[in-house]
């Protein structure tokens, strides 16, 4: 097997490698090393390579599978960190000039959860400025590009992490997403992204704990590997205090199951927002696979009203309690778009943040009362191809202005707003071969489901990641 077959197998097919010792974990990173050396020059996913911690810890843990002991279910993995998660001893920036040299002194609770399940950490992998914005480029590292068209965009913000599991130069990747962040990188680069529920994976530190619209999540290249991911970032933790019960066991599993009879609710205009057509088109294609696999698909889509507006208000009200002091005592450093929307948040009164919160309540009952007829919502997770990587943000689409930076990402940040778990998994790519993802929407906490139906549909679909 050479060196990119290795690096492109499942991170479960990985982990029974190693756990077999048909592979040391020294042998694995030195892989991914490899391939990062590579690739990353082209492609700048990896900002902060920690070659000799990798290869310290491999040794360490293949001195442990010598006797028999594994670390966890993760024992011996490569993965990436997004450089919004604190990791210790090793540099976090958050994309930030005002970050660029900060080295933590602890872990935030998705890295020690993956460090504790025996992951060996290859690095950071770059995102925007604190992760505002689905373009990942920063002043401290520059862009990152896309792997299947380098003079693209590779989406954000977990951008990073999505073009290193693409490239495989992670066996597995983790990220955030308040709008969209894990779901749109892994369409532009056609890979698999799942956006969990608040509180399915706990988030420490965090200045927010109650807040519901940012949350930490799994990346890998199959819908398999981010459930086992998921089993290990998932799971109760007491600084947490809308952390979800139930353990993430649940979720490690095998997937296969009985679809046969599964009600899907395909999209129709999604509110009146803008798809390109080709976009439309390589998803409305993939609606016979799912009736392949049994499901009944029928058109229609939930009721946003109101969605739009509680997603801004509450996005800008969230920047103001994360930035406003930064940006206080440093004008002029942060980047104008989040810098403006730190503005818009201390601007909001009292009775436009309660009437975000009304909204958004109104809109958790219409999802609900939309799933008790269907098992899940099929969209598009972005309404463009990738773009070009100097374009800050795409203005229009199909001829209809946009107002803000964000409005192109409009059919992530909508379910967001709804709080249900949502996933991105490759459909198809374009005539100019780009990657689409298609959106598969689940149930309040329903990740289970969800991911078991992601499972089918990507099994029967057949649509991999490009290999390089």
């Amino acid at each position: 097997m050479s060196i990119s077959e290795l690096c492109y197998l499942g991170a479960v097919a990985q982990s029974k490698l190693l756990r077999s010792r048909s592979v040391s974990a020294v042998e694995l990173t030195v892989a991914h090393l490899d391939q990062i050396a590579r690739h990353n020059p082209r492609l700048n996913a990896i900002v902060t390579l920690c070659a000799d911690k990798a290869l310290q810890r491999a040794m360490e843990l293949d001195q442990s599978a010598s006797r028999g002991e594994f670390c966890g279910p993760l024992h011996g993995l490569p993965v990436a960190h997004k450089d919004l998660f604190d990791t210790a001893g090793i540099r976090t920036t958050y994309g930030s000039l005002l970050y660029q040299h900060q080295i933590p002194t602890a872990n935030s609770l998705i890295v020690e959860r993956m460090e504790n399940a025996g992951a060996i950490s290859l690095g950071k992998t770059n995102t925007p400025e604190f992760g505002a914005g689905s373009q990942t480029y920063n002043e401290v590292f520059g862009a990152t590009r896309n792997p299947y068209d380098p003079s693209k965009t590779c989406g954000g913000s977990s951008g990073g992490s999505a073009v290193a599991l693409a490239c495989g130069m992670a066996s597995l990747a983790n990220g955030s997403d308040l709008g969209g962040s894990l779901r749109n990188p892994a369409s532009f680069c056609g890979v698999v992204g799942l956006r969990p529920s608040a509180g399915r994976v706990p988030k420490w530190p965090s200045a927010s704990g109650w807040f519901p619209l940012d949350v930490h999540g799994p990346m890998a290249r199959s819908v398999e590997d981010v459930a086992f991911l998921l089993s290990v970032i998932a799971g109760p933790d007491a600084r947490s205090p809308i952390a979800i019960a139930e353990p993430g066991e649940l979720f490690a599993a095998p997937l296969s199951s009985n679809l046969k009879g599964l009600r899907i609710a395909w999209f129709k205009n999604l509110d009146d927002i803008p798809v390109e057509p080709e976009v439309r088109q390589i998803v409305n294609d993939r609606r016979k696979t799912f009736e392949e696999i049994g499901c009944t698909v029928e058109d229609a889509e939930p009721d946003f009203s109101g969605a739009n507006e509680a997603f801004r208000i509450l996005r800008a009200w969230y920047s103001a309690l994360n930035h406003s002091e930064r940006i206080a005592q440093n004008p002029g450093v942060l980047k104008a778009t989040l810098a403006n929307e730190v503005e818009q948040g201390l601007g909001l009164g009292g009775a436009e943040v309660a009437r975000a919160e009304k909204l958004r309540t109104e809109l958790y009952h219409r999802m609900r009362v939309f799933f008790e007829r269907y098992d899940a919502f099929v969209l598009p997770t972005v309404q463009v191809l990738p773009f070009p990587v100097e374009q800050p943000y795409v203005n229009e689409i199909n001829g209809v202005a946009l107002e803000t930076y964000i409005d192109w990402m409009k059919s992530c940040y909508l379910i967001s707003a709804t709080g249900h778990p949502a996933i991105s998994v490759p459909a198809g790519l374009s005539t100019s071969d780009l990657p689409v993802g298609l959106q598969i929407v689940g149930k309040h906490q329903g990740e289970r489901k969800l991911l078991e139906l992601a499972y089918g549909f990507e099994q029967a679909a057949g649509v991999k990641s490009g290999k390089w």
